[in-house]
């Protein structure tokens, strides 16, 4: 998923101007102990997408960090693997549009993150790309983003980015999950998701860790729907592609785990679409800009 609009853009520098004259500080969501999609009267939940990407590097421990100062503790990341077997928090399977891949190894286009060891890519800037303020900023392991997000008390939504590249790729995010105590009963309750644009890869997930709530990322037709909810809990489609009716459809259906189905749509940065997709009765949006979206609907 990858949208950064031009309200999200003037939001960060609104932002930037904030958190100066309030030394860093912002209005905080409610706190820990809402499970996952549990909209109400608070509204929907909200997911800050690659972390607050609207005013950070994308999928750095920088970018949830300032999620958590903001006060949310639901956010979003992708993960690949590199070329030693490592499992690394970016959206694109190339190194170019974030990093300084293209600079310090000219001669390795097209940069993708599987043909870069692991120490590789972890001599790259990936923060400058973003603001000079971010410069240094790193691609980190899962591992480290995964110990940073236990730090901050937050909340995962994980998506297995192109899992077709990367054979196994299921088995050993769930490896990594287990080794750093995400897999224990309190976290798999309410503080995890997993999520693919893959059916085959959610299903694989579902099969390996029947306890985990998980996610199609898509839009199936009505029709399709029940097939879905053979092995998934959720359905997250870009916004532009639902309607009232659809959302309504998925939640009529109960999930993998015998609960109504839920909807989390993306990418939302603006006020009036954020109300729109409330209108809709969707339970979740992901946003660039989640203070943007909290503004506008409410929401944790």
């Amino acid at each position: 998923m990858y949208v950064r609009s031009a309200a999200a853009a003037a939001a960060a520098a609104f932002l930037g101007l904030t958190l100066t004259v309030l030394g860093g500080t912002a209005p905080a969501s409610a706190g820990p102990g809402s499970a996952p999609g549990s909209a109400g009267l608070l509204g929907p939940t909200v997911y800050a997408h690659r972390g607050a990407s609207a005013y950070a590097p994308e999928n750095t421990l920088e970018a949830i960090d300032l999620a958590m100062r903001l006060g949310f503790d639901w956010v979003e990341n992708d993960v690949q693997r590199t070329r030693d077997g490592e499992l690394v928090v970016i959206h694109d399977d190339t190194l170019a549009r974030t990093t300084d891949a293209e600079q310090v190894f000219p001669d390795r286009k097209p940069w993708r993150v599987k043909d870069f060891t692991a120490a590789e890519i972890a001599r790259l800037d990936a923060g400058s790309w973003f603001s000079p303020r971010f410069a240094g900023a790193r691609v980190p392991t899962l591992r480290q983003y995964m110990e940073r997000v236990q730090d901050n008390r937050q909340r995962l939504l994980l998506e297995i980015k192109k899992p077709e590249l990367y054979p196994g790729i299921e088995e050993q995010t769930l490896k990594v999950l287990e080794e750093t105590g995400w897999l224990d009963a309190q976290h798999v309750a309410r503080r995890l998701v997993v999520q693919s644009f893959s059916a085959d890869s959610v299903r694989t997930v579902h099969r390996l860790r029947p306890d985990l709530v998980t996610a199609f990322l898509g839009t199936p037709a009505v029709a399709d729907l029940p097939r879905y909810a053979e092995f998934t809990d959720r359905i997250n489609p870009w916004h532009t592609t639902i309607s009232a009716d659809w959302v309504a459809a998925v939640h009529r259906l109960r999930g993998a785990h015998g609960k109504a189905m839920e909807v989390d749509t993306w990418i939302v940065d603006d006020a009036p679409t954020a109300r729109k997709v409330r209108e809709m009765g969707v339970d979740g949006i992901i946003t660039n800009a989640p203070d943007v979206v909290q503004g506008a609907v409410g929401g944790y």
